[in-house]
């Protein structure tokens, strides 16, 4: 079973704090209690990079405390994974949290900087350029995420021997319970990002720069040691080469012409 449903989002969870608890913690347990009834030889669901919330240390590793959330959203994804462990022990049920880092390509969600940014430089309107453009992503093509999940489905876990409760390493378990981080291990910053984009698309952006948005942080880099040991897979498309791609789709879908 692969779960890669949820509300998604930092900004609306601040605003609409019932949605997010109703869909992404009501609605994963709705999943474990049909894998519970249902059992697959392995649940693959998706978390986010968000629930590293106001860790500093880069890159971010599975292996870290993430107990400091900055927004209900981060706090969803990091229950979902605490509520997987749960089902693990009671029930065996073999979990894998994916924390996905700001996945981008065609098909996206509208919502997303890139999807707007484009339609906005497109039509000769000004993007809001929060923390002034110093934000560094770890974007990751969404081709890199399926290709980690593909990889991962015959990779249930198992418990791990070498787990110590007195020394409890919150990436795997007694249980057969597992986390990955997927991400590109290249950070990018914002105006390197909106840069690829005026390349590809030929035309500059009208940038409104403005102070970081509440609940969001300044970088986020991925650790995949862990995902390309267990797979032999590490997500590497280098953000030009994604944002051309996710650009010549979105002329495609769009019906624009260049």
């Amino acid at each position: 079973m692969i779960n890669l449903a949820a509300q998604a989002g930092v900004n609306h969870s601040i605003t609409n704090p019932y949605q997010y608890v109703h869909t992404n913690i009501t609605g994963f347990l709705n999943i474990l209690e049909a894998c519970r009834h249902f059992m697959p030889e392995h649940l693959i669901y998706a978390s986010s990079s968000s629930v590293y919330g106001a860790n500093k240390k880069m890159p971010f590793t599975t292996h870290d405390n993430v107990d400091h959330p900055l927004a209900l959203y981060a706090v969803s994804k990091k229950s979902n994974e605490l509520m997987a462990h749960a089902y693990s022990n009671l029930f065996q049920i073999p979990t894998t949290g994916l924390r996905f880092f700001s996945v981008y390509g065609p098909y996206g969600r509208p919502d997303m900087a890139l999807f707007i940014f484009a339609k906005s430089i497109l039509e000769g309107k000004p993007i809001r350029v929060f923390n002034y453009g110093r934000m560094r992503r770890d974007f990751t093509y969404v081709d890199d995420i399926v290709e980690g999940i593909v990889r991962l489905i015959p990779k249930a876990p198992k418990g791990n021997p070498e787990w110590d409760a007195k020394h409890p390493d919150p990436s795997s378990s007694f249980a057969p319970y597992r986390l990955y981080n997927i991400g590109n291990n290249e950070p990018v910053e914002l105006l390197d990002f909106i840069s690829a984009l005026e390349d590809k698309l030929g035309k500059k952006a009208i940038k409104n720069f403005l102070p970081i948005q509440d609940g969001d942080v300044e970088e986020a880099r991925a650790d995949t040691a862990a995902l390309q040991a267990e797979t032999g897979f590490k997500p590497s498309t280098p953000i030009k080469e994604g944002i051309d791609k996710f650009i010549d789709w979105y002329r495609r879908y769009y019906k624009i012409r260049s």
